[in-house]
């Protein structure tokens, strides 16, 4: 029986998944998200097709059935092993199944087993997640449906094969998607907003409450599809109380109401808008080669404008990493005009060019750091970390974070396509901060300021949450506690209520916290009459609350049994997934065996990579520069006669990819490769050894490849990286004023008055001199040139200078100097703009 394990390209038969139909229901902040998957069996032989794929990190998987002919099956939840189980007893008994099943390193990677699905047969699976969405810095909520699973990269040494990823060009994706939207909301809808084309917005009724909008046709499935909604109004506090279902055991989650609350804390301006002198900032950057073009280039002008932002007064120290890790400093040091001219130094020449994506390691040492003198381990210390989201080990990575809480605060941000959903919101959540995701058409630096904003803010701390029900009405709260709040961000809280009360009964919630010394306090007053028409919607994410924090408190060995016991009870009965539960559906296919050897084919969703399969191909030498291709076939199941293993030269490619062993991180590189490969053989003892062999081998293939390449590849990527980095960001600077400007503050947050000056502002030396007051001094004159410059002319870019604008604003008052309104009025003048010195902070 032939097994061929991998991506298809175009040359090959077409894989079996033909469509995707996804229809999304927007409730307020909560969705609920449709997904059917139409596969065909195109082959003459009966189908096993494996589809792994992304879902949100915090996703509740409600609901999986399938179709085959006019005969429906609902799966069910059950323990996971027991459900694979049933999977391969039903197809070594020649009956079709499914089975749908989360990644055991990570909550946001699923996979999809199609099992015997006969020949010229169709199939068409239905999936349902509901989520809630998180709120943006420009108060948009943001919907994601993931299309690109990045390979996630696997640590040297590491046990698990866990879900294999492989990548394919977007240009051989072979199936379609058709997407719709329906939005309703108790405000009225702004508007809609994608990264993708989408046809007008259609509002359903006259207070604009409801509306539709769907993807434009022709859309490619070769990218996230991200929508933005806005509501009018959208900071507000609501209750949602939802009936129990009856047939549940009165008592239990799902036979219970249950509530769920959402605040948005209210801060005294006077907080907001202060800006804390003190404290620790740890940057850390990816620097892996699926960081390359435009995403490292981001990067380092996003570096600059955190750098000029920081305050005078604090430590700060950037880190690094790829397959290993570099540090500019051996610790943390002082911010000044020296330490943060050197680091600039080193910023300007970073390159995707460390391999892999460990991030693991820096982390463990960035919290072995000793305390910095005078300044007491609190939450003073900020830790930024920007990634594509490409781990393998995404549940460590957040349970280091958990465990560091009390001392640093974790920012972090998702960057393209792709990024783990479930690493940046988990990094975030557990380290007390604030989570960001950037597509590529995003400007960075927008939504890291913000980030630095509430980093700048003093900690929110003693946060406690109180409920006065009717007496008859007992509360159990399913959410863990709130450890961060943050100006204009949502907090959830579910809770399962218990006991019977009237219709017009109410309650309250408060939640009560310190700010900057201050007690503060929110209270919400809500209805305990049910809401209608909910379907159990806000049962399902109460459920998957309380097994996300069951199985992130508990994941590491599963040492208490009865938590164990506890999740898979609470997966089975309110029909959520889990990591200890699957969905499995089993055909009976009245009662006949499916004829013929079974076929299994791998299908996975693209990345960007140019990576291709090839069987049977007898290319031995690779002498040109050339994409790795990599080719294992099972061969007959009985007699294991052979896997074969090729390099295939990728025709018309003008660099390869050069990845750090298993990493599925890569950067293009003219470099010719002079080694040969052989095919290889592999020849298993057993049937059980084959799979597991397969990817041994070829880990050990990879491996030597790698080791073979990487002095040449070293030296050749440090000289174009050191050649290269200086130029491009100097260049990228002169396209962008605002940077150019940027680049020229002191640490102080002044401006000298430099020859460049003038060029960033678009004007001459001499219009700049004869324009300045005669007794004015120069860095006065310089530094309001530029607060005139960016509050008249770039205002649109207000949240990515505002900080720095803060900062030089305080040297002016600091220098309580003359001539500050004469200043203002030449530069106005001069700028053709009409600021008010009141604007300026002076």
């Amino acid at each position: 029986m032939v097994r061929a394990c991998g991506l298809l390209t175009a040359q090959k038969e077409p894989v079996p998944l033909k469509s995707i139909e996804v229809e999304l229901e927007v409730r307020d902040h909560v969705a609920t998200v449709v997904s059917t998957l139409n596969y065909e069996n195109k082959e003459d032989k009966p189908l096993e097709a494996v589809f792994v794929f992304p879902l949100p990190g915090d996703a509740a998987v409600c609901h999986f059935s399938a179709q085959i002919g006019q005969t429906q099956i609902v799966a069910e939840v059950k323990e996971k092993q027991k459900a694979r189980e049933e999977y391969d007893d039903a197809l070594s008994s020649g009956q079709q199944a499914f089975l749908l099943e989360e990644s055991d390193q990570s909550p946001d990677i699923f996979s999809l087993s199609v099992g015997s699905l006969p020949p010229g047969e169709s199939a068409s699976i239905r999936l349902e997640y509901v989520t809630e969405l998180a709120v943006q810095a420009d108060d948009g909520l943001r919907f994601c449906l993931p299309a690109v699973l990045n390979p996630r990269y696997q640590p040297q040494g590491s046990e698990g094969a866990g879900v294999q990823v492989t990548s394919v060009p977007a240009s051989l994706v072979p199936y379609s998607l058709s997407f719709s939207a329906r939005v309703s909301s108790p405000r009225p809808i702004s508007k809609v907003e994608s990264n993708c084309s989408l046809d007008p917005l259609q509002y359903l009724n006259t207070d604009q409450t409801q509306a539709t909008v769907k993807l434009a046709a022709g859309h490619k499935f070769d990218r996230d599809v991200e929508l933005l909604i806005y509501y009018k109004d959208a900071h507000q506090p609501t209750a949602v109380v939802e009936a129990g279902q009856a047939s549940a055991e009165p008592g239990s989650l799902m036979g219970d109401s249950v509530v769920m609350v959402s605040l948005y804390p209210e801060f005294p301006q006077s907080v907001t808008s202060s800006v804390a002198s003190c404290g620790e900032f740890v940057l850390l950057m990816d620097r892996s080669g699926s960081m390359s073009n435009s995403r490292i280039s981001s990067a380092r002008d996003t570096l600059l404008l955190l750098l000029k932002s920081l305050p005078m007064g604090c430590y700060f120290n950037i880190y690094s990493f790829g397959s290993r890790y570099e540090h500019i400093f051996p610790k943390s040091v002082e911010y000044s005009q020296q330490t943060m001219e050197e680091a600039l130094k080193t910023v300007v020449q970073m390159e995707a060019n460390l391999g892999g994506t460990e991030m693991l390691q820096p982390l463990k040492h960035i919290y072995s750091q000793p305390c910095i003198p005078n300044q007491p381990r609190q939450v003073t210390h900020q830790l930024f970390v920007f990634t594509d989201g490409e781990v393998w080990d995404t549940k460590e990575v957040i349970d280091l974070v958990k465990r560091n809480s009390d001392s640093h605060r974790c920012f972090s941000f998702g960057i393209g396509e792709g990024a783990s959903s479930a690493l940046i919101n988990g990094m975030a959540k557990e380290g007390g901060g604030h989570a960001q995701f950037i597509t590529d058409t995003d400007r960075m630096q927008a939504k890291v300021m913000q980030s630095l904003r509430f980093a700048l803010q003093p900690a929110v701390v003693d946060i406690s949450v109180t409920w006065d029900l009717p007496k008859e009405v007992s509360v159990t709260v399913l959410s863990p506690p709130i450890t961060a709040l943050f100006p204009g961000q949502r907090s959830l809280i579910y809770a399962q209520l218990s006991g019977q009360s009237s219709e017009a009964a109410e309650g309250c919630v408060t939640v009560k916290y310190s700010l900057a010394g201050h007690p503060s306090e929110n209270q919400l007053h809500f209805s305990l009459r049910p809401a209608e028409d909910t379907g159990l919607t806000v049962h399902k994410l109460g459920a998957r609350t309380l097994i996300r924090s069951l199985e992130e408190g508990e994941h590491r060995g599963w040492q208490d049994t009865k938590v164990k016991e506890k999740v898979v009870q609470l997966s089975v009965q309110s029909g959520i997934s889990s990591s200890l539960t699957a969905f499995i559906a089993v055909f009976n296919n009245n009662g006949e065996a499916i004829q013929g050897p079974l076929l299994h084919k791998n299908i996975l969703k693209h990345d960007y990579v140019d990576c291709t399969l090839s069987s049977y191909q007898d290319y031995e030498d690779l002498q040109e520069p050339s994409v790795l291709t990599m080719d294992y076939m099972y061969a007959d199941q009985e007699s294991y006669d052979y896997v074969g293993c090729t390099l295939n030269p990728y025709q018309n490619c003008e660099g390869y990819m050069d990845a750090d062993q298993e990493s599925g991180d890569y950067m293009d590189c003219a470099l010719p490769l002079d080694q040969d490969y052989e095919t290889c053989s592999y020849k298993p003892r057993n049937k059980s050894d084959s799979k597991t062999g397969v990817f041994t081998q070829m880990k050990k293939i990879l491996s030597d490849f790698w080791k073979s390449c990487k002095t040449v590849a070293d030296g050749a990527l440090k000289s174009v990286s050191e050649g290269n980095a200086r130029s491009s960001v100097s260049e990228q600077q002169t396209r962008d004023p605002l940077l150019q400007l940027v680049s020229l503050q002191e640490a102080t947050g002044k401006w000298l008055l430099d020859p460049a000056l003038p060029t960033a502002l678009g004007k001459t030396n001499e219009e700049v001199e004869k324009s300045k007051p005669v007794l004015a001094n120069k860095e006065i004159w310089a530094t309001i040139l530029a607060l005139i410059w960016l509050h008249g002319l770039k205002m649109d870019s207000k949240n990515e200078w505002d900080l720095l604008a803060m900062k030089a604003a305080s040297w002016l008052r600091a220098q309580n100097a003359p001539w500050v309104t004469e200043c203002v009025e030449a530069a106005n003048l001069l700028l053709g703009c009409s600021v008010m010195k009141e604007a300026l902070g002076l």
